[in-house]
């Protein structure tokens, strides 16, 4: 992620974590400790380069992003989800810097991270459909409909998530449009799933 925002060219750590404070902290939590030590291992990686600052502040370094941190960050773009990451703070953070890349370039990484969602989604109604199956005695139906309830949320959110992307695949700005549209038009089944949860709890 880091390279991502190199990309615009050179920046402090100070910088930095203001980029981070500014447009990711919603959904990635960069602290100050945290980014010095990924730009240490991205200068000895070859991945970026660090000099003291042009305008000549005192103690003021700057990293600038290398031809080979650029293709390290187009892979990182391009290739799948670990199976056992937080894909939806990967996607988001992923989706934040695609715009550095060529449209036709964007396209299959929507497309390959709409593909994760969509199994991810297969997942959960899957473990719903074995929840559901299961005979719930009366003295622990209170604790299975708050349980079944998060998992209900952890499915509209991936449906709410692969709705988003599927906009986005349209090219240009046509697809930021439809994805702000996709967010507003699924914002009342958002709150169908809160008045369920709330229901559960009465």
């Amino acid at each position: 992620m880091i390279l991502g925002l190199l990309l615009g060219g050179p920046l402090s750590l100070y910088d930095l974590h203001k980029r981070f404070t500014a447009g990711m902290a919603q959904f990635y939590s960069g602290s100050i400790g945290g980014i010095r030590r990924a730009l240490t291992q991205l200068v000895a990686a070859g991945w970026a380069t660090v000099e003291d600052a042009e305008d000549g502040r005192r103690g003021k370094r700057e990293y600038t992003i290398t031809p080979e941190g650029k293709q390290a960050w187009r892979e990182w773009m391009q290739a799948p989800l670990p199976p056992s990451s937080d894909s939806e703070t990967m996607i988001l953070a992923k989706v934040f810097l695609l715009g550095w890349l060529p449209e036709d370039e964007r396209v299959v990484t929507i497309q390959a991270l709409h593909d994760r969602v969509s199994e991810d989604a297969k997942d959960i109604d899957a473990l719903l459909q074995s929840v559901d199956s299961n005979d719930i005695a009366a003295d622990e139906r209170d604790v299975f409909d708050f349980q079944r309830a998060t998992l209900e949320y952890g499915a509209h959110a991936h449906r709410l998530l692969g709705d988003w992307l599927a906009a986005l695949e349209t090219p240009g700005s046509v697809g930021a449009a439809a994805a702000r549209a996709s967010v507003q038009q699924n914002s009342s089944s958002s709150a169908a799933v809160a008045d369920s949860m709330q229901t559960a709890s009465r």
